[in-house]
């Protein structure tokens, strides 16, 4: 007699969801971009977004998480170096989807990697933000160092906004 709940549903939505754990483990951004926007009182926007960057040997793969997570956009990332293929990347940039789809699914299917410590600095600007707290000049300056600690890459970030408000 087969084993009951082997291949069953709940089982196979676990292992996607562990799937989608390693490949955001290895290929996946938790990133807070601080952008000049004229249109703000500051002059500049507090970005967050989730994002999966792949080729397109790779798209059907951020098909599969878009499918999963029913919210963000794949856009066309066109190349103009010596690279045959495109990138596309999966990113998700509403507040609302971030807050109640994306932070909910890591927090119970828990990141392995460094990114743990990236996802947990990003929980707390996302918080900050429904806060409204970015609207403030306390709480911007915290996104500004929390962000600059962020992806090793960002670290320029609060230097940057430093300059051009003197």
């Amino acid at each position: 007699m087969p084993s009951k709940n082997v291949l069953g549903a709940d089982n196979q939505q676990e292992r996607l969801d562990w799937w989608i754990v390693g490949f955001v483990d290895g290929e996946g951004t938790f990133s807070v971009s601080i952008n000049r926007n004229r249109t703000t009182s500051r002059g500049f926007q507090v970005f967050p977004e989730f994002v999966i960057t792949q080729g397109l040997k790779s798209l059907k793969s951020l098909e599969i998480v878009k499918k999963r997570f029913n919210c963000g956009k794949i856009y066309v990332n066109r190349r103009r170096d010596n690279h045959n293929e495109n990138l596309y990347r999966y990113a998700v940039r509403s507040l609302n989807d971030l807050e109640n789809k994306i932070i909910p699914f890591f927090e119970y299917h828990q990141l392995k990697t460094a990114k743990h410590r990236d996802f947990q600095l990003f929980c707390t600007v996302i918080n900050m933000m429904l806060d409204k707290k970015h609207l403030e000049d306390k709480g911007f300056s915290k996104i500004l160092e929390i962000a600059s600690k962020m992806n090793r890459k960002q670290s320029r970030i609060l230097n940057d906004y430093t300059s051009d408000s003197d």
